[in-house]
């Protein structure tokens, strides 16, 4: 307990320097669930704006540790494998993910569209909550865009030459994690756009949301414009 305390302090007592400050509306107003905003949006040069809340700065409020991340991936997980092939020989499932109404899985370099059973459905929560929310402040025609799931510890070695924040002890390897962009997103309707800085506050609250229900945890990756997320049940 004391190991995991001292872990939490030092990856959250921090806040990195440069470190992304995100637009806000301090205007924001409770919309009642179920109901959309009944106003139309103002585009602003062609790209509209929705009310956002400010959960603080997300470096600091999405600071679960690798440490931390790993345990649950090592306890949730598939051991790691070298290639799929290997996968049919392992007692723990993995289930294929592929791009839906709720979610875009992007090309994909570095890493395989696999997950345990677990990852895949939080996948899914987090994808139809963001089209829920959306929709509840007056917006639509987006969903959220996946850039990296399971890693091989070959594909590891290498994503490490171009990528800092890749580590030997990937928790992408164990099938309990992928990355969400925060600075790409998929969009339905190029005539439909809304503020990119808008779209990721409204992400980063559901993902808050999630993550105080204890069912996943987060870390804010500036460098590579994504949140790193691990399934926690």
């Amino acid at each position: 307990m004391l190991l995991t305390l001292f872990f939490q302090l030092i990856s959250c007592g921090h806040k990195s320097e440069g470190e992304d400050i995100t637009t806000q509306n301090n205007n924001f107003e409770e919309i009642e669930s179920g109901t959309p905003q009944s106003r139309e949006l103002k585009p602003v040069n062609g790209v509209r704006s929705i009310p956002v809340k400010n959960i603080g700065p997300l470096g600091q409020v999405f600071c679960d540790s690798n440490f931390l991340q790993l345990d649950a991936a090592r306890r949730l997980g598939i051991e790691p494998i070298s290639d799929l092939g290997s996968a049919y020989f392992m007692k723990r499932p993995i289930v294929k993910v592929s791009s839906n109404q709720y979610y875009q899985i992007d090309s994909l370099r570095h890493s395989l569209p696999y997950l345990v059973p677990e990852a895949a459905n939080l996948l899914e929560e987090i994808g139809k909550n963001f089209i829920d929310s959306l929709y509840k402040r007056g917006g639509d025609s987006y969903k959220i865009k996946v850039t990296s799931l399971l890693r091989t510890p070959e594909s590891v070695g290498r994503l490490r030459r171009v990528n800092a924040n890749a580590t030997d002890s990937s928790t992408h390897q164990y099938a309990t994690t992928f990355d969400i962009s925060y600075v790409n997103f998929y969009c339905l309707d190029e005539n439909r756009q809304i503020n990119q800085g808008d779209l990721k506050n409204l992400l980063s609250e559901v993902l808050q949301d999630l993550r105080q229900q204890g069912k996943c945890m987060v870390k804010f990756e500036r460098k590579t414009g994504c949140f790193h997320v691990t399934v926690n049940r």
